[in-house]
């Protein structure tokens, strides 16, 4: 039977973040942003101020003893990665700067193994960043994109997925979860599908990794990816994780410092994975940060979160649907703790803006997921997404300040 956080678990929980005991405009903080970024514990804050006030140095290229410790530290933090997504070797793991980057690298990589009239599918429910690094791809190579439609529910229409799918589709990629809507998506189906004619599958795990904790071999996805900064890590730091095979396969995606292996001015020849695709400088604080706030959601545990999580996802469903005219925008039943809304001929703007002036943050706008927004010929939606560290205490605080934007905007 899987745990549950109680309440006095989750005051203790919020002890361990110092931005969650300030005001905002004279009201306690209510932090109802956490698919963009979660906030950060004091241990990977401890972390940050550790690297920086005691072994701050390059790595890789030393040979003298803070150069050695930051290696150190920044590869223990890589083995981190790959125990928690269950990488078969640590070098399928490649910090990046975030999801985006991550992407970036496997879109422009494919490019000279793509031909003219190649396809690749996408999902109706993507942010931006699965997206837009897609449609270069096929500028460049003359590949066709096509999506996967989803319904009112929020949900893909699998049926019309298995249409797509042909010996000429080479890739798939899709998000996990959706950070507009909070569909879960049926990635496993997904992935077996597309292995059925020869594609190779990105998931993006940018909003699932919060909630769930992937195992990448028992998926057999082909590429991973993810962002710290939606893990209670710092923001500028991320992991793509590829099959071995693949990622030889592909070109780096940079040149420079760290990523070759012999340089002249007649050839260079490059490094061995992962060093492939790590040039320059990285973010060596971030990268050993990140490994601190794996550590620390995993004290917590995956299961205990998603059952609390899910909690709160049921209360806030409820008691927003109590309000008169409120229309929630996502309603499959396999979804995670985000609540997409509106306000009956109400801006989510002019929502939003006096939500904060109450001292509760959420999200307002498309949510760089505007093709759904097109899809429920919407402006965007008012998304509150509760992390373990909220309460249902802080709902009802949220319920009260949409009635009272509701009664002054309308």
């Amino acid at each position: 039977m899987q745990k549950e956080i109680d309440m006095l678990d989750v005051l203790k929980i919020r002890e361990d973040f110092p931005i969650l005991k300030r005001e905002v405009n004279g009201k306690p903080l209510v932090y109802f942003d956490n698919a963009a970024t979660s906030q950060t514990p004091q241990v990977v804050i401890d972390a940050i101020v550790d690297y920086y006030s005691n072994y701050n140095a390059n790595i890789h290229r030393g040979v003298h003893t803070l150069s050695q410790e930051a290696t150190d530290a920044y590869e223990i933090a890589r083995k981190k990665v790959q125990e928690h997504f269950n990488a078969k070797l640590t070098h399928e793991i490649i910090l990046t700067s975030g999801t985006t980057h991550s992407i970036n690298i496997i879109a422009t990589g494919f490019t000279n193994l793509l031909s003219k009239g190649d396809e690749i599918i996408v999902s109706a429910l993507e942010h931006h960043s699965n997206i837009v690094p897609w449609q270069m791809l096929c500028e460049r190579s003359g590949a066709i994109l096509k999506v996967i439609p989803m319904n009112q529910e929020g949900e893909l229409v699998m049926d019309v997925y298995d249409q797509l799918l042909s010996d000429k589709t080479k890739l798939v990629f899709t998000n996990h979860i959706s950070n507009a809507l909070g569909t879960i998506n049926p990635i496993e189906e997904i992935i077996e599908k597309a292995h059925a004619v020869g594609a190779a599958v990105l998931i993006d795990g940018a909003q699932s990794c919060p909630h769930i904790k992937p195992d990448v071999q028992s998926l057999d996805v082909d590429f991973y990816v993810a962002s710290a900064h939606k893990l209670c890590g710092p923001t500028g730091v991320g992991m793509l994780y590829g099959k071995e095979e693949w990622l030889n396969k592909i070109p780096p995606y940079q040149g420079g410092g760290e990523m070759i292996e012999q340089v002249t001015f007649e050839k260079t020849t490059y490094a061995g994975l992962p060093h492939k695709f790590e040039a320059g400088t990285p973010n060596i604080c971030g990268g050993i940060a990140f490994g601190a706030a794996l550590d620390y959601m995993n004290t917590i545990g995956f299961d205990a979160i998603a059952t609390y999580e899910n909690q709160l996802l049921e209360y806030g469903t409820q008691k927003l649907l109590e309000i008169d005219g409120l229309k929630i925008y996502g309603t499959s039943k396999n979804k995670t703790s985000v609540i997409s809304f509106n306000l009956e001929n109400i801006h989510p703007y002019d929502v939003g803006t006096i939500v904060d002036k109450l001292g509760i943050a959420v999200r307002t706008g498309h949510h760089c997921a505007q093709p759904i927004m097109d899809f429920y010929k919407i402006p965007g939606t008012i998304r509150a997404s509760f992390s373990f560290y909220n309460t249902k205490e802080e709902i009802d605080a949220l319920v009260e300040a949409v009635k009272k934007a509701k009664m002054m905007l309308s």
